[in-house]
């Protein structure tokens, strides 16, 4: 089934949200199968069968569950298809095709996972549960395979292989078509337990191992910059989140946001960038409040009722439009343009700050009791007010909630704190006489 590619790119996963169907929850891990099930009691054998197997392909895993359920006696072999190992002349001489999984038993050899399944059941199974004789219940078994292994599993490859093996970006129509399929697959599982009916059946250890490795989460790509504020407010909502991010740092300085490659990605060349599973997406209020709908355990970082969820959008909305705004505004131009402070501005900061010190009157974070994703983005700007020195003496319960914040905010030091230093460290680079 499984061929050899070529090199794969480290760390890179796959996942479809919707890949969560009934027979997922009955075999979460793929080996656990009840061996002492009278069901699965084969015939004597008193030789071994050999297993020619890549642990990465669904198609040998399946083969290889299905004999560790029936209890068959088995030795396997690796094949590594990435380094060609089943273009040996001795591999071919036994399969000229050069496919995983291929079995040896006594001499009989055997390939193709779906063929493997139905000759193992009908030689060694105690009975034809597995794969049924009766010719109505044997066809649904059949369609089923059939449909694993012309429609699922090649859309699933068709998909993933681009981007494990040629360091593609993922393909989101790709990704549409393969969720397609697992709605039909839905369709199947609706008012049964297994794909062909209330028995499992070796169309289910087929499926099974396409759907897992679907499930495998992808971890998020992020365009950004250590020292900056907006991508430092994402760090921090991807750490409370407790989603994985695979950071991408891009200089600003050496035009990397100007790329065509990335510029394809976001038209507006900004930072913080995004790409979940072939979803692009910038502005890194927009990134937050994404990955809490998309990954929070609950609801605590950016609530669902309209009313606690309108004051966190509020106080974001703030944050971008007023305090940060008005920071770049004041010290912007004489960071990286060499430009006099203008004393107007500075003031119009300290009334940005007056409006804060009024929304934490009487309570412990700024849009309630509870850290949200409100604070995690001021805590990124405020800190950022740090990094240059603005005296905050003056609003005592700004000075307050910045250490309960700092101390509340998972992983802090790693998604923000090294960060405010990286930039603190820029500003006096930049603004030395």
């Amino acid at each position: 089934m499984l061929s050899g590619h070529n090199k794969s790119k480290p760390g890179t996963v796959v996942h479809f949200n919707n890949s969560h169907c009934a027979m997922g929850n009955c075999m979460e891990n793929e080996s656990v199968v009840p061996v002492n099930n009278p069901t699965f009691d084969p015939k004597t054998i008193n030789h071994t069968i050999d297993v020619y197997f890549y642990p990465l392909s669904p198609p040998s895993r399946a083969a290889l569950m299905l004999i560790k359920a029936l209890g068959i006696k088995h030795n396997v072999k690796i094949v590594n298809i990435m380094a060609g190992e089943q273009m040996t002349p001795e591999f071919l001489k036994m399969n000229p095709m050069h496919t995983v999984p291929t079995i040896n038993d006594g001499g009989f050899i055997l390939w193709d996972s779906h063929v493997i399944m139905k000759y193992l059941v009908e030689q060694y199974a105690k009975d034809d549960s597995l794969y049924p004789k009766d010719p109505k219940k044997g066809a649904i078994v059949n369609q089923r395979l059939h449909f694993n292994t012309t429609t699922l599993f090649p859309k699933l490859l068709d998909y993933c292989v681009p981007v494990l093996f040629n360091n593609e970006e993922p393909d989101p129509n790709k990704a549409t078509k393969f969720e397609e399929l697992l709605n039909i697959l839905d369709g199947f599982l609706k008012n049964q337990s297994w794909v062909a009916g209330d028995n499992l059946t070796i169309a289910d250890f087929a499926i099974i191992t396409v759907v897992a490795t679907a499930e495998i989460k992808m971890p998020i790509d992020l365009y950004y910059l250590p020292g900056s504020a907006p991508c430092r407010a994402v760090l921090l909502a991807a750490k409370a989140v407790g989603v994985e991010l695979n950071l991408k740092l891009t200089d600003l300085m050496k035009g990397e946001h100007l790329t065509p490659e990335f510029i394809k990605i976001n038209p507006q060349h900004t930072i913080p960038t995004m790409v979940d599973n072939g979803f692009a997406l910038w502005e890194s209020r927009a990134i937050m409040t994404y990955l809490a709908d998309q990954y929070g355990k609950n609801d605590a970082l950016y609530p669902k009722d309209p009313k606690k969820r309108a004051l966190v959008d509020q106080r974001l909305y703030f944050d971008i439009g007023t305090l940060y705004a008005r920071f770049a505004d004041y010290y912007y131009p004489v960071i990286f343009g060499g430009a006099e402070y203008e004393p107007a501005k500075l003031e119009k900061i300290k009334d940005a700050f007056k409006f804060l010190e009024i929304f934490l009157e009487g309570q412990d974070f700024v849009a309630g009791n509870q850290l949200t994703l409100a604070d995690l983005s001021l805590l990124a700007t405020v800190t950022t007010f740090e990094a240059v020195n603005f005296d905050l003496s003056p609003y005592k319960n700004v000075v307050n909630w910045l250490a309960r914040a700092k101390a509340a905010a998972p992983g802090y030091e790693e998604a923000n704190g090294k960060g405010a230093v990286i930039f603190k460290q820029m500003v006096e680079n930049l603004t030395k006489k």
